[in-house]
């Protein structure tokens, strides 16, 4: 197993996944453009995939990606994950495009909107656009039009800028999971029994998963510093020395059952 670094994922051939985790907005999107020529260079039967959303479509990166992308003739997809809001900024004060799928025309891309609600459609439009990213060897941008139900962190209150019908809607009628369901019962391949039944047993494997994990010893404290470096440099170990003098001084605050 291979490794990157942020969210995207690349297959290059059986047992190569290059998964890449970072925090910085769009950053991704250039990175899997660059995965995706290398894979061209090196003649694979492969391609990139990189995912965002649609606020991260207002960055800068994305604009370079989608260029960078059509330029070269990368086999990449992008999947912009369209949900209305970037946190509390709704699409309409993010741009004027009607979305995200002309701006990938405007850079020469073949683009596609898709109901990202549907998991068949979603399926089908990602299917399709890897065959066209691999066999004509192009960049494919997919539009999945969709609605964030939840708030987009634990500190984001998203009733303060949405209505709350407007939310319970989406969550009910629109579900994705729920429609799926429906439709998979609707052909005979599943019953309510069989829900039941396998939501029992997830349970039950979660909870197993969780008494294990609460008898692994933790890690100290030390490890925040140590974990990194062969040779721990000094702005670390500063930082360090000011970590045990405030837990010297705010005993309370600090967990008793984790190592110093």
């Amino acid at each position: 197993m291979k490794y990157f670094l942020q969210r995207h994922k690349y297959n290059a051939s059986e047992g190569e996944i290059f998964i890449i985790l970072g925090k910085l907005i769009s950053t991704q999107l250039p990175q899997a453009v660059g995965a995706a020529y290398s894979l061209k260079m090196d003649k694979k039967d492969a391609c990139a995939i990189t995912y965002f959303g649609d606020g991260g479509t207002s960055e800068g990166d994305f604009h370079a990606a989608l260029n960078f992308a059509a330029v070269t003739e990368a086999p990449v997809i992008f999947f912009c994950r369209n949900n209305g809001w970037a946190i509390s900024t709704p699409t309409t004060e993010q741009f004027r495009s009607d979305g995200i799928v002309t701006r990938g025309q405007a850079y020469g891309i073949r683009s596609i909107r898709v109901d990202g609600n549907d998991t068949l459609a979603v399926y089908s439009a990602v299917h399709a656009a890897r065959e066209m990213a691999i066999t004509e060897g192009r960049p494919i941008l997919i539009e999945a039009m969709t609605y964030r139900v939840g708030h987009h962190s634990t500190s984001d209150d998203s009733t303060k800028y949405r209505l709350a019908d407007e939310i319970e809607h989406w969550r009910t009628a629109r579900d994705p999971v729920s429609r799926y369901r429906k439709w998979v019962q609707g052909n005979s391949w599943w019953c309510d029994a069989e829900e039941t039944e396998l939501r029992n047993s997830v349970r039950q494997e979660i909870l197993q998963a969780i008494q294990v994990a609460e008898r692994i010893p933790k890690h100290g404290l030390a490890e925040l510093f140590t974990d990194v470096y062969d040779q721990v440099p000094s702005n670390l170990r500063e930082q360090q020395r000011s970590l045990l003098d405030t837990i010297k001084k705010h005993p309370s605050d600090y967990p008793t059952d984790v190592p110093v």
